[in-house]
């Protein structure tokens, strides 16, 4: 009860409740702009971070992650171009409504069913990581080990594309997160007998560079307009009515977003397509989806937006980032000397009844917000990409800059920046990095405390039955893929053979 009080008298802070106000509305701006996404929105307020208090940059990453992934449906409804990825499965419905002339309610549903997603996802975050965090106290060095190798499974989750491209880059991450003093030993490693490399690289500078700065220059290189007639939009909400009657398929949508979410490394996008498929499946309307039907819509917004509640719970619980955009945050909490994991519950309980309440401001702030913004929309859209880009570049200089007045902070974001683009240009996707670069530390400590502990016997991890279950979960989860392209090609032969 105490901690309920002390997170309520947190969020009547004025500053709180501007950051909560600022946050979400930059997230829905910055979500609504095609190619920049929840990643970016976090990246560029990742040096804000260092300037504020533990709560009120927690609020403010939040509020930047829930709005950017309900304003990609704002792109995707009015110019059929998701401004996140998390938004694909939106604008199959979405878009034909707002060519028929409904496009104010397909903006209505979306903020209606991205609420209620992400409100229900809430309540499953404040039941389901107090026991897992409760199970997670058992966990020692060893447990720790095993748990971030099985955390680094979602690297194929996230690399299905090409998983061996992804296996590549969770490597480079891996490698990056090596650089500088050695924990126990102290010795300088992959340093080049440079003095700035001793510290490290830096985990904002990085991860700006990566994901921000190459964004950046991808979208000169693709020369990507934005588009001269946006349609007009208006704002128009369901009826009561209408909601209760599709009560089913938001609910379901709801607990679909929420259970991936809490799957590492699947994240929204994942959500909504499953999401959409399901409400496909078993709704009354099937023929009707992909020609403006609400049904296809509500699912997928709805499911999206419950990913970003659901990816909380590893992430807060465990250590284990849900999904890229909490791989960001996950560094943003070790920033401000706040260690995700079991022993979160135990050492910052008033913190995390924190983010639970805030969670619930943030989705009802994100409601009110979407109906002011969307009617301005179009006019946002209308800015010219150049100065959207150039204005970008001068918040990652002076924000990264500001964070320890180092300009070898600068050198790493442009190096980061070039190696990201490069990166883009080949297809390997950018997450897997991230995942490698944040566990790197704690898979090498944990190793080597337990090798120390039970005197170099690797052999001896094995004996310990969490250690075990994870291990093997690990391998099933490496395995799978590589079983799924075996029957695969096993049936295309029986059918090739039949012919």
């Amino acid at each position: 009860m105490d901690n309920i009080l002390s997170a309520l008298s947190s969020l009547a802070d004025i500053q709180i409740i501007f950051l909560i106000l600022a946050g979400t509305t930059a997230g829905i701006i910055i979500g609504a702009m095609p190619g920049l996404g929840s990643v970016l929105a976090i990246t560029l307020a990742l040096p804000l971070t260092f300037v504020l208090k533990p709560e009120a940059s927690i609020i403010l990453l939040l509020g930047l992650y829930c709005g950017s992934v309900y304003g990609g449906s704002l792109s995707a409804i009015v110019i059929n171009t998701p401004g996140t990825p998390q938004s694909a499965a939106t604008l199959f419905d979405g878009y034909p409504m707002m060519q028929r002339g409904d496009g104010g309610l397909a903006l209505g549903w979306a903020t209606t069913g991205s609420t209620i997603g992400g409100l229900i996802a809430t309540v499953v975050l404040v039941i389901a990581a107090p026991i897992l965090a409760q199970f997670g106290l058992r966990f020692g060095p060893v447990e720790y080990f095993a748990l971030g190798i099985f955390a680094l499974t979602c690297v194929m989750s996230v690399s299905k594309e090409d998983i061996f491209k992804g296996l590549l880059a969770c490597l480079a991450g891996l490698i990056v997160a090596t650089i500088g003093q050695d924990p126990l030993t102290g010795d300088m490693r992959l340093t080049f007998s440079s003095f700035e490399l001793s510290a490290g690289i830096g985990l904002v500078p990085f991860l700006v560079g990566l994901f921000a700065l190459s964004e950046v220059f991808w979208r000169v290189s693709e020369r990507v307009n934005a588009p001269k007639e946006i349609a007009k939009s208006s704002f128009e909400l369901p009826k009561l009515s209408e909601i209760i009657q599709r009560r089913v398929v938001i609910f379901k949508s709801a607990m679909i977003g929420t259970w991936i979410g809490t799957l590492p490394g699947v994240g929204a996008t994942a959500s909504s397509m499953v999401s959409y498929a399901e409400a496909k499946r078993t709704s009354k309307n099937k023929d009707k989806f992909g020609t403006g039907e609400p049904d296809g819509l509500i699912a997928s917004e709805t499911a999206n937006n419950a990913v970003t509640s659901g990816a909380l719970v590893p992430t807060l619980a465990l250590g284990i980032p849900g999904d890229p955009i909490t791989a960001v945050m996950l560094g943003a909490l070790t920033i401000q000397g706040v260690s995700p994991g079991p022993r979160l519950f135990v050492e910052n309980g008033e913190l995390v009844t924190f983010i639970f309440i805030g969670l619930f401001f943030i989705n009802i702030a994100m409601f009110c917000l979407g109906a002011l913004i969307c009617p301005i929309f179009s006019k946002i859209m209308r800015v010219p990409e150049p100065l959207l880009l150039s204005s970008v570049v001068i918040l990652i200089a002076v924000g990264t800059y500001t964070i320890s007045y180092n300009t070898f902070d600068l050198l790493v974001v442009l190096v980061a920046g070039i190696v990201g683009f490069f990166l883009r240009v080949a297809a390997f996707p950018l997450a897997p990095i991230v995942i490698g670069f944040v566990l790197g530390n704690m898979i090498e400590q944990s190793l080597r405390q337990g090798l120390i502990l039970n005197q170099g016997n690797f052999f001896a991890f094995w004996e310990r039955p969490i250690a075990l279950t994870l291990l093997i979960l690990t391998m099933v989860f490496l395995c799978l893929p590589l079983i799924q392209r075996f029957m695969e090609k096993r049936k295309l032969n029986k059918g090739t053979s039949i012919d």
